[in-house]
């Protein structure tokens, strides 16, 4: 998605905003430049709304009729023109920030559409319609605590570039949850009280780059109801702080959490008890199928799944200005 294309609608109806509405059944109205004539609108009670130009015989697709959507054909007259509109509405006010990314990709779409700018407007909501729709059982709480821990590592790459989240490649099923071309990190999360333990899952995953270096990230996770912090609201601070909302919604749903699911998450939530950074190097106690093939052992097993006990040092955990080094060092050379 086009972040200037999100601010430029969000610009529009901050300003209409700024006046109120005359009547029930009216709209303030902005027209969007360029060639597509779409526009943006506010009516009386607030909602915000996208206008894409039909036929006046054109019928306009029926099922988005709310709690949070409603879709529906509205004619726009004034003393010189009268055009008929697909108009879509959001009437959820707190969901307003992805209702401009949404909007910003149907205006992204429209560009390749330029004569049937409805054709857009439906390919857009399709695709986020099977972005947010449930899929599968919701995760069960040892997965939730994994991506709870992927995802403050992620806020930490995205408070450095609100690009950062190309270098999650954890969803996609790559070895590495975070990698960029020599350097990645790997994350674990512990529910368990007492030893530090990280559960790894292959031969491979402690291997680093090629001719780049590793960092596993452990975090020790527990609720305590006075400190924890919500799941959803990690999600939503996520959101805000990259420049691609429907990018990180798309990895979200690989890695098993979607939109629809949320009412399921509402109380879930994690403290931070510990957390430690190593460097996953050769002195790192790991499984290794390098280290096997070089005692003579014939690697005839897949799906090799270990524990590491990382209760006592060595391995030394890394200090955080070493931690943003390596951060940084990955943000400085994604493709």
């Amino acid at each position: 998605m086009n972040d200037s294309l999100r601010k430029l609608v969000e610009r529009h109806w901050v300003e209409l905003e700024a006046e109120p509405v005359s009547g029930e059944r009216k709209l303030r109205v902005a027209n969007l430049p360029g060639g597509t004539r779409l526009a943006v609108a506010v009516d009386h009670e607030g909602h915000r709304h996208i206008l894409v130009p039909v036929g006046s015989h054109q019928k306009v697709r029926r099922g988005l009729d709310g709690p949070v959507l409603l879709l529906r054909k509205r004619p726009l007259e004034d003393s010189e023109s009268y055009q008929p509109y697909a108009d879509l509405a959001c009437l959820r006010p707190d969901l307003n920030d992805l209702f401009s990314a949404l909007c910003a990709d149907v205006l992204e779409t429209t560009e390749s559409f330029a004569s049937t700018s409805i054709k857009a407007l439906y390919r857009v909501l399709d695709r986020w319609k099977a972005l947010f729709s449930a899929s599968g059982a919701p995760l069960g709480h040892e997965q939730l605590a994994g991506l709870f821990a992927e995802l403050k590592v992620l806020e930490k790459l995205l408070q450095i570039d609100p690009s950062a989240h190309r270098l999650w490649r954890g969803p996609s099923g790559h070895r590495h949850d975070f990698t960029s071309l020599t350097l990645a990190v790997e994350v674990k999360a512990s529910l368990a009280g007492g030893v530090r333990r990280a559960r790894i899952h292959g031969l491979d995953q402690m291997d680093p780059p090629p001719n780049g270096a590793l960092y596993l990230a452990w975090y020790r996770l527990s609720q305590d109801s006075t400190q924890s912090e919500r799941f959803l609201g990690l999600v939503d601070r996520i959101l805000r702080l990259c420049d691609d909302e429907s990018a990180v919604l798309t990895l979200l749903a690989e890695a098993g959490y979607r939109i629809g699911d949320a009412d399921h998450y509402h109380e879930v939530q994690f403290v931070i008890s510990e957390e430690r950074w190593y460097i996953a190097d050769s002195a790192f106690p790991a499984l290794r199928e390098n280290d096997l093939v070089t005692t003579g052992i014939p690697i005839n097993v897949t799906d090799v799944t270990y524990t590491i006990d990382l209760s006592t040092e060595p391995p030394h955990p890394q200090d955080s200005t070493h931690v943003n080094e390596h951060l940084n060092a990955m943000i400085q050379e994604s493709p």
